[in-house]
């Protein structure tokens, strides 16, 4: 266990309500109830947090503080990686991940990345295309360096682009990953310009019913022959991927997710894999969780990925990620 390192981000300036920047907390506090808290048994990082947003953007909120944190987020991720650390990341929203992603290719610059998307949302949109202007809709657009210019909603400023462009090239890498190499698993809700760049770049998605149908041990088979030809996959899992009638506690809940039990499934199969080097767990918001029913279940996946990641596993693991 000493082999992996939680990175806990405490912001939730790229989403559109508060609250999520106490998601660490209220899992650090379940824990405490926990005979088995695995808060105890990891090394802990915590990101640093820009005391101001600095330049504010009507179709980038607070980009300027986003790409700060994004920037401190891949500093920490790069260190872990470096150190055969397996990072475990809980961020407040999901604009996060842009970070996280960049310090993966910061730590492993010639690897082919792959990412498993697990999410309501699409997460594709730019300062061109947002209708919200709410970062966390933008990490994977910034991931694969992708304006949409040609869905333009709106002009944007020169600041904006010049924050936006900073963004997608944050570790003197752009773009990060390519979008064959991106799976969406319980997408749902996205806008029709997210749409056109998941058809036109053939992005591989698997549909909640798909998954219900086939199985989740399919469903990770599917995965992981659709990244074959990635080196490293980074898992990203949004607790709006569960279905809004059991879990709440979130930013933007949607019917028709994934239950508990598929979840914990899924992410307990895919941390067996060694080419598997990170897991972010996102958007887990505390003001929406009545009775803590949303936090419970997001602290059993992390325990469940955790657990998954024992120490034979790691061997193998260390071995493939040094080679």
């Amino acid at each position: 266990m000493r082999n992996i390192e939680l990175i806990e981000v405490c912001s939730d300036l790229g989403a559109g309500t508060q609250g999520a920047c106490f998601g660490a907390e209220a899992l650090q506090m379940m824990a405490h109830q926990d005979n088995g808290n695995p808060f105890q048994t990891l090394s802990l990082k915590t990101c640093h947090i820009p005391p101001s947003n600095g330049y504010h953007s009507s179709y980038a909120k607070n980009i300027e503080a986003i790409y700060k944190i994004c920037r401190s987020i891949a500093q920490e991720v790069r260190s872990s990686l470096l150190v055969n650390q397996f990072p475990i990341l809980v961020s407040g929203d999901h604009s996060c991940a842009a970070g996280t992603i960049a310090g993966i290719k910061m730590a492993k610059p010639n690897s082919r990345l792959g990412v498993v998307w697990i999410d309501a949302h699409a997460d594709l949109h730019s300062p061109y295309t947002t209708p919200s202007g709410n970062m966390h809709g933008m990490p994977l657009a910034a991931s694969i360096n992708e304006d949409n210019k040609v869905t333009a909603k709106q002009h944007i400023d020169d600041q904006t682009h010049s924050h936006w462009k900073k963004l997608k090239n944050l570790g003197g890498i752009s773009p990060k990953v390519l979008p064959q190499d991106i799976v969406y698993v319980s997408l749902r809700d996205f806008e029709d310009e997210e749409a056109l760049l998941i058809k036109n770049h053939r992005i591989k998605t698997i549909s909640t019913e798909s998954a219900r149908r086939c199985g989740i041990p399919s469903v990770v088979n599917t995965i992981l022959k659709q990244l074959e030809y990635c080196t490293d996959i980074y898992v990203s899992f949004d607790t709006d991927c569960l279905d809004a009638s059991i879990s709440r506690g979130t930013g933007l809940p949607v019917d028709g997710g994934l239950m508990p039990y598929e979840a914990e499934r899924l992410i307990t199969l895919l941390m067996e894999n060694p080419k598997i080097c990170c897991l972010e767990f996102t958007e887990l918001n505390p003001f929406f969780d009545t009775n803590s029913e949303t936090t419970a279940i997001i602290y059993q996946l992390f325990k469940a990925g955790i657990q998954s990641l024992r120490a034979e596993a790691f061997a193998e693991r260390i071995a493939y990620q040094s080679s």
